[in-house]
């Protein structure tokens, strides 16, 4: 190369340092596809658990479901309130970053280990890439909201599932050159998860037909933590079970509040947390699906099951215009919206919900690196 030439990709030897920061169930299937395709690029990689879910169901469980290597960090933070949370993630971070000195932190969705870790990296000048950047609900009384505007406005890579969130980003003011659409990662690892779900022969086991459930998910504080809403929710709910099977894996939050209302579901069928293989059988196979999920919404739409989510709105709005997914504002109308439900004849797949999504993260973050380093040539 002559002296002040600019280096081509081929003389460059590049060398890309990931650290991967997850702490929270909703973070692990978006986490494996990634690692995966980092993996066979040659990447070298550091996966931090933060332990804001420190159940073994929620999280560790996670892990070994989905072919992930157990994390070489784990941060132990626990449940607290979100202040405290968060301080612990960064107080514990900070050190891993400066002796880890990787290229680029990875962090993904929007819980607080996300926020936590975005902010430490950008004061100690490691570059952020945010998987499933611009999604946005428009209600900043959601925690999560807060999250995932904070981690976006630091983040140096944004890496988008969907069309609408480039448009989100580019409004709020972010530079295209930072906005870079990859595709939904959490349907790569329910395509590379069917086989495994079905072999887990878990709605088998519970005697349950194709088509016939109604699964459930409750977790969020606006339909949990206020006692006159969850009433409402359990009564609708118990109204449902008289017609047909109710499945709900409850949350260990959930079922806390239940417990402290001592309020009676009727012929629900509560059970604990479900492994990853477990929840996406009972899934696949459902009447319909009831949740406050975000991942279920996608997952939901990318099966063909009719999902209500119980929310007056959606960080994911394609899920409602491309797929299944009706937002249910009263909990007194699900009981005639399960009987109306209707299974499509088949799955919807809005662009970028091909399994490859994680491929395009690890091309995305090798681009960027390679560019960078480049310009110190």
């Amino acid at each position: 190369m002559r002296p002040g030439a600019p280096a081509t990709p081929s003389e460059i030897h590049l060398s890309v340092k990931l650290l991967h920061v997850v702490g929270a169930r909703p973070n692990f299937p978006k986490l494996a596809p990634v690692h995966r395709a980092a993996c066979a690029a040659g990447l070298d990689q550091v996966v931090v658990h933060t332990g804001q879910h420190y159940d073994e169901s929620l999280s560790e469980g996670f892990f070994r479901d989905l072919g992930i290597p157990a994390p070489d960090i784990n941060l132990g933070v626990g449940s607290a309130s979100h202040a405290a949370q968060t301080a612990r993630v960064m107080i514990g971070l900070e050190p891993v970053l400066m002796k880890q000195k990787p290229d680029w932190l990875v962090v993904y969705g929007d819980v607080n280990s996300t926020m936590a870790a975005a902010i430490v990296a950008s004061k100690l000048g490691v570059k952020v890439a945010h998987v499933e950047a611009g999604l946005r609900s428009n209600d900043r009384t959601m925690p999560e909201e807060i999250n995932r505007i904070v981690t976006d406005r630091l983040a140096d890579l944004l890496l988008t599932p969907s069309r609408d969130a480039d448009e989100t980003l580019r409004a709020e003011g972010e530079p295209d050159e930072e906005i870079v659409f990859v595709g939904n990662v959490m349907i790569d690892t329910l395509y590379y998860s069917l086989d495994a779900a079905k072999r887990s022969g878990f709605r088998e086991r519970l005697g349950v037909s194709d088509r016939e459930a109604v699964a459930v998910t409750l977790h969020r504080p606006s339909n949990v933590d206020v006692p006159e809403r969850l009433r409402a929710i359990a009564a609708a709910l118990s109204e449902v079970a008289s017609e047909r099977r109710v499945i709900f894996p409850v949350h260990p939050r959930t079922r806390q509040r239940l417990n402290d209302l001592a309020l009676e579901m009727g012929n629900v069928e509560l059970m604990e947390p479900l492994a990853y293989p477990e929840m996406l059988d009972l899934v696949s196979g459902a009447h319909v699906v009831v949740t406050d999920s975000g991942g279920l919404q996608e997952e939901t739409t990318a099966l063909g099951v009719p999902c209500l989510t119980l929310r007056p709105n959606t960080e994911r709005p394609i899920t409602i215009t491309e797929g299944t997914n009706r937002l249910v504002q009263e909990p007194g109308e699900l009981p005639a919206l399960v009987r109306g439900a209707s299974r499509t004849n088949g799955a919807r797949r809005p662009e970028g919900w091909d399994g490859s999504a994680g491929v395009r993260v690890v091309e995305a973050l090798r681009s960027r690196q390679q560019t960078a380093e480049s310009r110190k040539q």
